[in-house]
C-alpha cells in the first residue's frame, strides 16, 4: 500500500505536479491491482489447501467410523453366539428342571404311600394284637372244646392266615 505525504508546504500544487501525482496514482493503481491479484491468488490457494485438509479429516473420519462399524459388527457376532450358547444352556437347564421336578414329584408320591403304609402298620399292628390275643385266647379254649378238635395256637394262625390273606395284607398294598 502506497501512502502519499503531504510535503508540508502551503502552496498550489503545479501543473506539472499534478501530471505526475496522476502518473504516480496509475502506477499505485497498476500495483494496488496486482497486489488484490496476488492476495487473491493467495487466498485461492489458502481456500484450496484448507479444502483438501477438511477432505482429509472427513477421510479420515470416515475410515474411523468404518473401522468402529466393522469392530461393533465382529462384537456383536459374539454377543450373538454368546446369546445362542446361553439360550442352548438355558434350555437345557429347563429340561433338567422338568426332569427333577417330575422325579420329585414321584418320590412324594412314593414318600405319601410309604407314610400310609407306615400308618396303616401302625393301626393294623394294634389290631394285629388284637387279634393275637383272640387266637390265643381262642386257642387255649379250643384245646379244652371237643369241637375244634385240639387246635393248637400256632396252627390256628397258620389256618386263619390261609384261609383270608386279604384280611392282613395293607390297603396301599394292594393294586
Amino acid at each position: 500500500m502506497a501512502s502519499s505525504s503531504g510535503s508540508g508546504s502551503t502552496g498550489s500544487l503545479s501543473t506539472a505536479g499534478a501530471a505526475m501525482a496522476m502518473a504516480a496514482a496509475s502506477g499505485t493503481e497498476e500495483e494496488m491491482r496486482a497486489l488484490m491479484e496476488q492476495r487473491r491468488a493467495k487466498r485461492m490457494l489458502s481456500n484450496r489447501e484448507s479444502a483438501r485438509r477438511s477432505r482429509m479429516r472427513k477421510q479420515r473420519h470416515l475410515d474411523d467410523l468404518a473401522a468402529q462399524a466393522a469392530h461393533l459388527r465382529r462384537e456383536n457376532a459374539h454377543v450373538a453366539a454368546a446369546l445362542g450358547l446361553t439360550a442352548r444352556g438355558l434350555q437345557a437347564v429347563d429340561a433338567e428342571n422338568a426332569v427333577l421336578r417330575t422325579q420329585a414329584a414321584e418320590l412324594a408320591a412314593r414318600l405319601h404311600s410309604l407314610n400310609d403304609i407306615i400308618a396303616c402298620m401302625s393301626a393294623n399292628n394294634n389290631t394285629a394284637a388284637a387279634v393275637t390275643l383272640t387266637v390265643a385266647a381262642a386257642a387255649t379254649a379250643t384245646t379244652a372244646d371237643p369241637l375244634l378238635g385240639g387246635f393248637d395256637g400256632a396252627s390256628f394262625e397258620d389256618f386263619l392266615f390261609r384261609s383270608s390273606p386279604e384280611m392282613f395284607m395293607f390297603p396301599a398294598l394292594q393294586s
